[in-house]
Parts: structure tokens; C-alpha cells; sequence
């Protein structure tokens, strides 16, 4: 974070020409990459699109990076500022949960569908965002298929629904089975399509974003579209999983998001009538008492009766998870 973090600090004072504002007050910074040539390449939304505007702004950055910082190039593509009338446009009320873990494998997609579902099942106009860009899986949890989505006469995004939920995933942007292999800027611009040409709902109030496992670039180019997040972090008990649970949550610190608490998922497993501790004990308390916030569920294994990887209400899962909603809701009042 600290190359990158020096140069989004460094060239957010140059003013737009387009508006007289600064890049840090237009929330400009929507993407930074550093090669492994030590060339810089940035996404910047500005007011106007024009070549006067470009041309200044390509003068005053290249004398930071190039000539102040000594990178070795620089790579600039600006884009028309969509903040406003967006999901993110400060005018609407909208509150942001990110979902994060240290690691893979944790559970944490399946924590983030239940959890917008468990929201939505308790009266709020809830949405998920899949930006677990190389690990989409919420499609396939909320039973949806995977094709292309359609646009409005406007060209805006028209968002999937399942579960009562409006869903944005990359898996619906890539043909079946084909893996990801988007260099960073490409990824950048998807996140970017995401949060403002998506038609959302005039009245979503929650938005529940699945972040990639670990503190990587996706979670910082996060914060530059959405600096308030509330974020829950998902570990299980076992002690490799907690480690790094607790990095990822000292990240979301340091990129000033609210931490809510964390949740310890495969707590346990049962069967006839005795309990299993398959992946070891304390892994949630431990994680929570380094991050200071307290352990927000402890969710056991089980396979869900109806669907892939939703709960139903009756489901002892389901009234877990309407549990954590009511408890969030309630943390954020």
C-alpha cells in the first residue's frame, strides 16, 4: 500500500482546470498501478472531458510522478466524473458493509449473500456488489445465472434480482468457466461500473459489498469510490485464518473504514448429538479482541435445505443471520 498510498497523497492537491477543484475534494483517484518497470498508471474522473483540461492535467501529474517521485513513466486515462446522480452521490442515503477476510476458503461470500438476504428479509432495500473480482461466487449462492446483463435507454447497468436482493457481479461480464485474466486499470473501470452505471434502486438503503480474501488493490481502489464503509471481518476459528483475519481488519483501519465486528464462521459441526470443532476453538475471539470490536455471530457448518448457499428463515442458519442483521442495524443507529 505505501508506494501507491504516496502517490494518491501527492497528487491529490492538483487542481482540476475543468472546476478549479482539487483531484482529493472531485474524489478523482479511481485507480493506481505501479508496474514492475516503475511506470505509473492512473484513472482519473474529472469534470470535463476536454483537451485542454487533459493537457494541463497531464503537465502538472508527469512533474509529481515523473519528475518529483522518479517513476519512469506515466499512463493517465481520464474518464467524465459519474459521482453525481450515481449510488454514491452524497445525496442519497445509502449505508456501504463491506464483507472482508484475511484468506480464502473462509466462507466469507456465503456470510455476505445470507447476510443482504437476512437484511432484506427484515424490511430493508438492500443490494450486493460482487467485488471479489478473481473469486466471484454470489451469483452462483442466490441462484442466478451467469449472462450478460441488459441496459436502459440511458445505457445505465440493469442489476439481477434473486432473494429480493439487486445483484452486480464480474462473473456476469465473462464468458462460462473463463478465468480472469484483467491487468489492473481493466479491473479498476469494472469496479468503477459497478458503483456508478448501475441503475439501482431509487430506494436501496444498504448496499453489502463481498471484497476480495486479503489487503489487496481492490480493497483500496474500494475506498477511493466509497471512503465510508462499515466493514465485518470473516475468519474462522482455525489459527491460520484468524492470523490473517487480523491483518485484513488492521487494513480496513488504516484506510479509516468503520469496523462493526468480526464474525467466526464454521464455528462447529453436528451430528447425532454431539459437537465437532473440526477447525479448533476461539479463532472469532481472538481476532476480535486484537481488533477491539466484539464477535458479531458464530455461525456453525451446515448445508443449506432449499438452496445453494442461502438459508431459509426456519433454518437455524436463517435465524442466525437475521440475528447479525438486526444486530448491525442496531450498531449503526
Amino acid at each position: 500500500m505505501g508506494a501507491k498510498t504516496d502517490i494518491k497523497e501527492a497528487i491529490e492537491s492538483i487542481v482540476d482546470p475543468s472546476n478549479g477543484q482539487t483531484l482529493k475534494d472531485n474524489h478523482a483517484i479511481q485507480f493506481i498501478d505501479i508496474t514492475e518497470d516503475h511506470k505509473v498508471s492512473l484513472i482519473l474522473g474529472i469534470h470535463k472531458v476536454d483537451e485542454d483540461t487533459k493537457k494541463k492535467l497531464n503537465r502538472a501529474l508527469a512533474k509529481v510522478i515523473k519528475l518529483d517521485l522518479g517513476y519512469q513513466g506515466l499512463k493517465i486515462t481520464f474518464e467524465a466524473l459519474k459521482k453525481q446522480g450515481s449510488v454514491v452521490d452524497e445525496k442519497r442515503e445509502i449505508t456501504y458493509i463491506g464483507v472482508a477476510s484475511g484468506k480464502g476458503g473462509v466462507g466469507k461470500s456465503t456470510v455476505a449473500a445470507n447476510l443482504a438476504v437476512a437484511l432484506s428479509r427484515i424490511g430493508k432495500k438492500t443490494a450486493i456488489i460482487d467485488a471479489d473480482i478473481y473469486g466471484s461466487s454470489i451469483p452462483n449462492l442466490l441462484d442466478l445465472p451467469v449472462e450478460l446483463p441488459k441496459a436502459d435507454d440511458d445505457q445505465k447497468i440493469i442489476p439481477f434480482k434473486a432473494f429480493d436482493l439487486e445483484v452486480i457481479a464480474t462473473e456476469f461480464f465473462l464468458k462460462e468457466d473463463q478465468p480472469l485474466m484483467w491487468r489492473g486499470p481493466m479491473l479498476g473501470k469494472m469496479l468503477n461500473h459497478f458503483f456508478y452505471d448501475v441503475k439501482w434502486a431509487d430506494d436501496t438503503e444498504y448496499i453489502i459489498v463481498d471484497l476480495p480474501p486479503g489487503t489487496g488493490d481492490v480493497a483500496m481502489d474500494i475506498q477511493k469510490i466509497i471512503p465510508k464503509c462499515e466493514m465485518v471481518i470473516v475468519t474462522t476459528p482455525h489459527p491460520s485464518a484468524s492470523n490473517v483475519a487480523v491483518k485484513a481488519g488492521f487494513a480496513a483501519k488504516q484506510l479509516e473504514h468503520e469496523l462493526l465486528g468480526v464474525i467466526e464462521n464454521m464455528t462447529a459441526f453436528e451430528a447425532e448429538g454431539k459437537t465437532y470443532a473440526i477447525f479448533g476453538e476461539g479463532g472469532g475471539k481472538t481476532v476480535a479482541n486484537k481488533l477491539d470490536v466484539e464477535v458479531l455471530a458464530e455461525i456453525p457448518i451446515q448445508a443449506p435445505k432449499a438452496h445453494k448457499g442461502i438459508y431459509e428463515m426456519h433454518e437455524e442458519l436463517g435465524v442466525i443471520y437475521l440475528g447479525l442483521a438486526n444486530k448491525i442495524i442496531k450498531k449503526l443507529t
